[in-house]
């Protein structure tokens, strides 16, 4: 399944969005304003959540081909991006609660832990970033390079010897 790496790049950059109409209205406060916000939150919310649904459907193919630290980085991924799908359905339904009751305090409360969840979605990106470039999860046919040479074990043990030297 390659619909991860698109949902993921949603998933990032709606959060910002929202983020910046959420900072416009609390300059503005503008009943408009406040209903753009909550619906873009609603975007970015359904955007977590569908990265976080792709990337678990992804995960399993991903998994057995990774070396053992690039397993672990991959269950730390998906542990944190169910955290951030369920923050931002918490996130929406608080702000949704504060547009609809016209309570400013809610809708503020909603922006603050929106530019919380967005950091950590900055956060959840580099991992992920990680993960494909450095372990080659979801890339077919990643390998180190080592499966090119004639005797890889001759290269292991050389690059060895060199960075015992270097210490």
């Amino acid at each position: 399944m390659m619909l991860h790496p698109a949902t993921a790049h949603f998933a990032v950059v709606l959060p910002v969005v929202a983020s910046v109409f959420g900072l416009i209205y609390m300059a503005t406060r503008s009943e408009g304003m406040s209903k753009i916000y909550s619906r873009l939150l609603v975007f970015a919310a359904l955007g977590v959540i569908a990265a976080w649904y792709t990337g678990s459907q992804a995960g399993p193919d991903a998994y057995p081909l990774l070396s053992d630290e690039g397993q672990h980085e991959l269950i730390e991924h998906k542990t944190l991006g169910l955290y951030l799908a369920i923050a931002f359905g918490v996130i929406t339904l608080i702000q949704f609660a504060g547009c609809q009751m016209k309570k400013f305090q809610l809708e503020a409360l909603a922006l603050i832990l929106l530019l919380a969840a967005t950091g950590a979605v900055f956060i959840q990106g580099k991992d992920g970033g990680e993960l494909t470039y450095e372990y080659g999860a979801g890339v077919e046919k990643h390998a180190d390079g080592l499966d090119c040479l004639e005797n890889p074990d001759d290269y292991i043990e050389e690059d060895d010897e060199a960075e015992d030297e270097e210490e």
